[in-house]
């Protein structure tokens, strides 16, 4: 190995161990190895210097380090995880840009980690490798332009135009043309050139979930090119649009996107049933239009998962009796969350959706008494429908669209529960929930909590909020305890053996089956004897 001490920062031409070039760029060191060795082709190497940060890069780059500085052309780690690093966060996919044949590099990478690779697009010659097992991938790009800073300069924002040689790990080695450090210390979401969201609209709802995740201001001239340009949005691909919404509903701080989804007129570009919510007034116990307090039951959801997923419940002493209550059934619960639904999604997202669109039907069912009470009649099956449409638009599998269907179509029945059965509801009731709510009933009961809270700005009347969450309790009990028995119980009878009491054919059948299910998990029956008794009597 060749002394690198007098080229610290600098990056070096070699042809086996011997320097044949020196640049401060890779390009310069290319270029002056042309100079003394033109017909060999050089490996180009960064020396880092001493000094600098080491910044908190994925464990999987430093094992990959020494494989990609073997390379003859320079890799480098470019974007989020820069960005993420630079935060002092480490993000686990990896994205790279080379200056030519990405995808045969990205196969040689996943050759040498016995992993999967693809080829992701073909024209801008960009392949990715898949670590399952890590829920990572390693994404590797053809330069966008003659050289790095062109890439860099391509790029959306000045935070994300960030880039660092593969094998260097410290501040000092960050590739920085357009002023992303600076903006990342001022938490700024600025364009790395005036036209880049005329280029790609995506990019408007790709700021604000920035602005979301990070907690960041979008710049002045930003927010300008965002509304000037959001009549394009339309001409992205549903599918680019859907994947930036749920990245955004999935933030931190949804309710805070949403709101300034709005303000920039995005809101009505994507989600125009949510948007038309604004201004729609309800009365008390509500003190705000549905479009505030959507947002307000999104917020308190948050809260609600963190204490679900973390057992935190911070400084909201409402939340400790829900934790309290719930410890039995939180690692089911967080299990429940992280479900897989298809489509690649969890079922987090879908219990965030089913927030966002409960009360979406308010805007086509509003009516106003003689009294001036203003009512929703039927809000909440008309929701289902409005929400089904749009993300079914979205291009959302089947079985996320109608699991979202089922948590707004049922998002009032907690309520109605409490106020005909109190805290307690009996076991028919239990059966009677699930039985129209499926497994989706538990969103439901999360997200009963969590309108409670935002209609009432907290608890509210203490009895009212024991009631709810003994309730919520008494249903996940009986869910995670008591399943097998009362929510879903084995058949004690078929079809066949009430064809053989000589019941005929027909809805008959399945109308007796349903009414032996429901008395068996009530506890009214257990056995088959008492089953074929009670379909006896039936038939008469």
């Amino acid at each position: 190995m060749f002394d690198q001490a007098p080229y610290a920062g600098r990056w070096v031409a070699l042809i086996g161990s011997q320097v044949v070039g020196v640049g401060n760029t890779a390009d310069e060191a290319e270029l002056a190895a042309k100079h003394i060795r033109p017909k060999e082709k050089p490996r180009i190497y960064f020396v880092e210097g001493e000094g600098g940060r080491k910044l908190p890069f994925s464990p999987l780059l430093e094992q990959l380090q020494p494989f990609l500085t073997e390379e003859l052309s320079p890799v480098y780690l470019v974007g989020g995880a820069v960005r993420d690093a630079l935060l002092q966060r480490t993000s686990h996919d990896l994205d790279f840009v080379v200056a030519r044949d990405a995808i045969n590099l990205s196969f040689r990478v996943a050759n040498a980690l016995q992993v999967p690779a693809y080829i992701l697009d073909q024209k801008r010659e960009t392949g990715r490798v898949i670590l399952a097992d890590q829920a990572t991938t390693l994404d590797f790009a053809r330069f966008r332009g003659s050289n790095l800073e062109a890439d860099l300069a391509a790029r959306d924002f000045t935070i994300n135009a960030l880039a660092i040689p593969a094998n260097a790990q410290t501040s000092q080695s960050i590739i920085d043309p357009t002023g992303g450090v600076q903006d990342l210390k001022q938490g700024l979401i600025r364009l790395t050139y005036q036209n880049a969201i005329r280029d790609d609209p995506v990019r408007s709802l790709r700021a604000v979930r920035l602005a979301a995740e990070l907690g960041f201001e979008i710049s002045g001239d930003t927010r300008s090119a965002i509304l000037t340009t959001v009549s394009n949005l339309p001409n992205v691909s549903a599918e680019r649009i859907r994947d930036e919404l749920q990245k955004i509903i999935l933030s931190p701080h949804p309710a805070a996107a949403l709101q300034q989804l709005d303000e920039l007129d995005l809101l009505q570009a994507t989600l125009p049933e949510i948007a038309a919510l604004s201004g729609v007034a309800q009365s008390y116990p509500h003190d705000e239009d549905v479009f505030r307090h959507t947002l307000h039951v999104i917020d308190w959801l948050v809260r609600i998962e963190r204490i679900l997923l973390s057992q935190d419940s911070g400084e909201y002493d409402a939340l400790v009796r829900v934790r309290t209550q719930f410890t039995p059934y939180l690692p089911q619960l967080k299990l429940y969350l992280q479900r897989a639904v298809h489509g690649g999604i969890d079922g987090r997202l879908i219990l965030r959706f089913g927030a966002l669109f409960h009360d979406v039907g308010k805007s086509k069912t509003q009516s106003i008494a003689e009294d001036g009470r203003i009512r929703f009649f039927g809000h909440a099956a008309k929701g289902a429908v409005l929400a089904g449409v749009r993300l079914k638009q979205l291009c959302l599998s089947k079985d996320a669209v109608n699991q979202v269907k089922q948590i707004v179509a049922g998002h009032m029945r907690p309520l109605l529960l409490v106020q005909a059965q109190g805290g307690s509801p009996s076991r028919r009731a239990v059966y009677r929930y699930f039985r129209t709510t499926g497994q989706n009933g538990l969103d439901i009961g999360l997200l009963a909590l969590a309108d409670h809270l935002a209609t009432y700005d907290g608890p509210g009347e203490s009895e009212v909020w024991s009631k709810l969450v003994d309730l919520v309790t008494t249903l996940f009990k009986y869910y995670f305890e008591k399943h097998d028995e009362a929510v879903k119980p084995a058949p004690l009878l078929s079809g066949r053996d009430l064809i053989a009491l000589g019941i005929e054919q027909g809805p008959d059948i399945g109308r007796i089956l349903r009414l032996i299910e429901e008395i068996q998990a009530a506890g009214e029956i257990s056995t088959r004897e008492e089953a074929l008794e009670f379909a006896r009597r039936q038939a008469l």
